[in-house]
């Protein structure tokens, strides 16, 4: 079963692998926006990249406007990268109605294999010492693995906003 890891730059291949089997579309949890795909092929610019990652849960880091602190972490099971978890220490008012703290993406080849509930219960002891109490998850009202995979980790449903249901989860 898969393990929380923080980003490696040894992981190149596999996440390239991994990442290309979305085929383009977003990744949730991956901070891989606004980097081209091809650029990540070159060692050192993957390398760059990690390191971006991993500073970004430094509340120093220079960050986008609308961007907040974030801790990222990926799924790894037996040295294959499996998918991304990103913990956003706080929320914006887009986070709040539609991202939450909580983002997270399961490469496809490796769904269906309880990757992402694990995940985020890994997850939730992170997100408390980060002193965040209570996260919220949000997944599309159609997403009916994602909505199992909250609900499975005791997620509470509050509402849903512009076609995202929300949901909160003590992390105690």
């Amino acid at each position: 079963m898969a393990q929380l890891i923080i980003p490696d730059p040894s992981l190149q291949s596999s996440w390239l692998e991994g990442t290309a089997e979305f085929q383009g579309a977003h990744l949730d949890g991956a901070g891989a926006a606004g980097w081209a795909l091809e650029d990540l092929r070159n060692p050192e610019a993957f390398a760059h990249f990690v390191d971006v990652l991993v500073k970004d849960a430094l509340p120093g880091t220079a960050r986008k406007p609308g961007y907040v602190p974030c801790t990222y972490l990926w799924m790894v099971d037996g040295g294959t990268f499996v998918g991304s978890l990103a913990i956003r220490h706080e929320l914006n008012d887009y986070l709040l109605n539609e991202g939450g703290h909580i983002g997270y993406s399961v490469r496809p080849s490796a769904r269906r294999r309880g990757h992402a509930a694990k995940a985020l219960a890994g997850a939730l002891p992170v997100a408390r010492s980060l002193g965040i109490e209570r996260v919220l998850l949000t997944c599309d009202d159609d997403n009916a693995g994602s909505r199992a995979t909250i609900e499975k980790n005791g997620g509470q449903y509050e509402d849903t906003r512009k076609g995202k249901r929300r949901y909160w989860i003590a992390t105690t």
